[in-house]
């Protein structure tokens, strides 16, 4: 089992809100809390002490925050995945966090289960978008951006492109298209780079945008 653990880093300025989280999150056999920072400089510092693989990231907190710190990661090329917990329900706040490189969120109140399974999702390579805040990227993307970098894609690496656009992990693209998990990757990364785009989560949105979405 112990491979198949999955480190969790917490980031929330909130005393409180961290006790409570670590408290339920050391009873699931497949999820350890690894450490805790109250800010976001303090995150992407531990986060790179650590590396653990997923990082729980609030948002609003003094000095750095949740999407600055987003911004920090993604220029240190850190691999862990990032799952916002917020209280803010808004798009405007949200929409920014997604942007910068974030996995997906949950809200504060969300469902003790329910954040587990989102925890578990997010490390399997899943994006967890809802349709409205989906709705609100593609919305602010300009007008035909990249629309003609598609036909660069090759037929195999657009059946793929189709899959992320799913919710699909690398494993179960791998699954469904009957190829390695290394294959896979390769695809991604020739996806990402021939369509200029960071990662999944934009991989996701740009397939929906142009309709390469399954």
């Amino acid at each position: 089992m112990a491979d198949r653990i999955i480190r969790v880093l917490l980031v929330d300025d909130h005393q409180v809100v961290r006790r409570g989280l670590r408290t339920f999150l050391e009873i699931q056999d497949d999820i350890e809390v690894v450490g805790e920072a109250a800010d976001g400089a303090e995150g992407v510092a531990r986060t790179e002490e650590l590396r653990p693989d997923v990082v729980l990231m609030d948002i609003k907190m003094p000095g750095t925050d949740g999407i600055e710190a987003l911004r920090r990661l993604r220029e240190l090329e850190n691999p862990a995945k990032v799952l916002i917990v917020t209280s803010f329900t808004e798009q405007r706040t949200v929409v920014p966090a997604l942007r910068a490189g974030a996995s997906g969120y949950v809200y504060k109140d969300v469902d003790p289960d329910a954040l587990a399974g989102a925890i578990r999702s997010v490390h399997a390579g899943h994006v967890l978008l809802q349709p409205e805040v989906a709705g609100a990227l593609l919305a602010q993307d300009e007008p035909g951006t990249g629309t003609g970098r598609g036909s660069t894609l090759t037929e195999r690496e657009r059946e793929v492109l189709g899959l992320i656009a799913d919710g699909r992990s690398n494993r179960e693209i791998a699954r469904a298209l009957v190829l390695s998990e290394k294959t896979v990757k390769t695809h991604v990364s020739n996806i990402l780079m021939k369509l200029d785009l960071a990662d999944r989560t934009q991989a996701a949105l740009w397939a929906v945008r142009h309709g390469a979405a399954g």
